[in-house]
């Protein structure tokens, strides 16, 4: 092109961070706006927080549009007049209708952290983790009217190891996207790149995360359970519900290594200085750290000392 490519940028969490800092700083590129989610109420539901993306575009120098809904007739009108090349979407958390898809001159398109056809939908990043897949990515890809069915323009690969925490994995597919991303809306735009279809056939959906699955079943396997504590980091948290004398408390699992053990599911083989074991079906769970309701995350044996040696069980649920 013989102008820069102006892009809108869509995005509400912090994996489109990295993206939309290279792209802002991008000569090839005229940032011409940014979109984010409404702000939502805090923990206490006190005070409104704004999107890690519209804070970010403040730093950038832009005042973020926040539409109740992307498709409403003025927000449209809007991107009707900013005549944007590209609308470069990265985890927004709103449906695109037609109308908006159409608006671009190159499209509407998509990162989305996996590596397509597999793991479309709302959790690709936890479910790599929970599947023990040894690699992932982020691939962009035109939008289309189905759940992530679009045609793939690119993708770039991440190797796992198998010790990857959410949190931490969404910060690096971001970075990976943003080395990239410049490059391949260019691409896009000149024509480099050709855009593939999906082999649907391959296709699988992961669902929304919902806050009851964080519980852990001590009757699973301990490598699942490891998985689990790291793939729900730091939200909705990997929990048990621990019975002390006198109460019950919450705990959630920040972090677990899998060692032997032999016993039953839920037992406790040994609660000391030197550690925080449990029992799961094939192995145990040595507790690295771990909070409480209205605590920060403490190592383990910082809890185990405010317990003063008072006994304790594991309560597990019944099967059904």
């Amino acid at each position: 092109m013989d102008r820069p490519l102006k892009i809108y940028f869509l995005g509400s969490g912090e994996i489109g961070l990295p993206v939309l800092r290279t792209i802002a700083h991008a000569p090839e590129i005229e940032l011409v706006g940014i979109g984010s989610q409404p702000d939502r109420p805090g923990k206490r539901g006190k005070n409104l927080i704004p999107t890690p993306i519209t804070q970010e575009a403040a730093v950038l120098g832009y005042a973020a549009d926040r539409p109740a809904s992307v498709n409403d007739p003025d927000f449209l009108q809007k991107l009707r007049n900013l005549a944007p090349d590209i609308v470069l979407v990265i985890a927004y958390g709103q449906l695109l209708k037609a109308e908006i898809l159409a608006l671009p001159r190159f499209g509407c398109i998509n990162v989305h952290a996996s590596l397509l056809p597999k793991y479309r939908g709302a959790s690709p990043i936890q479910s790599v983790i929970l599947a023990g897949e040894k690699e992932t990515g982020v691939c962009f890809m035109e939008m289309a009217a189905g759940l992530d069915t679009g045609a793939v323009y690119a993708c770039e690969r991440l190797p796992l190891v198998g010790t990857e925490r959410a949190d931490l994995l969404e910060s690096a597919l971001g970075e990976l996207a943003a080395k990239s991303a410049v490059e391949i809306l260019c691409g896009i735009a000149d024509g480099r790149l050709v855009k593939q279809e999906q082999d649907h056939g391959c296709a699988t959906v992961c669902r929304k995360i919902c806050k009851d699955y964080g519980f852990m079943d001590f009757r699973r396997p301990a490598a699942e359970l490891y998985a689990q504590i790291r793939a729900y980091y730091p939200w909705p948290g990997a929990y048990f519900e621990l019975e002390l004398p006198e109460k019950e408390v919450r705990i959630t699992v920040c972090d677990a290594a899998v060692v032997p053990g032999s016993g039953e599911p839920g037992s406790i083989l040994s609660c000391d200085k030197r550690g925080w074991v449990i029992m799961c079906q094939d192995a145990a769970l040595s507790l690295k750290s771990v909070s409480i309701p209205g605590k920060r995350v403490m190592p383990v044996t910082d809890f185990l000392n405010g317990l003063r040696g008072a006994s304790m069980r594991i309560k597990m649920k019944d099967n059904g």
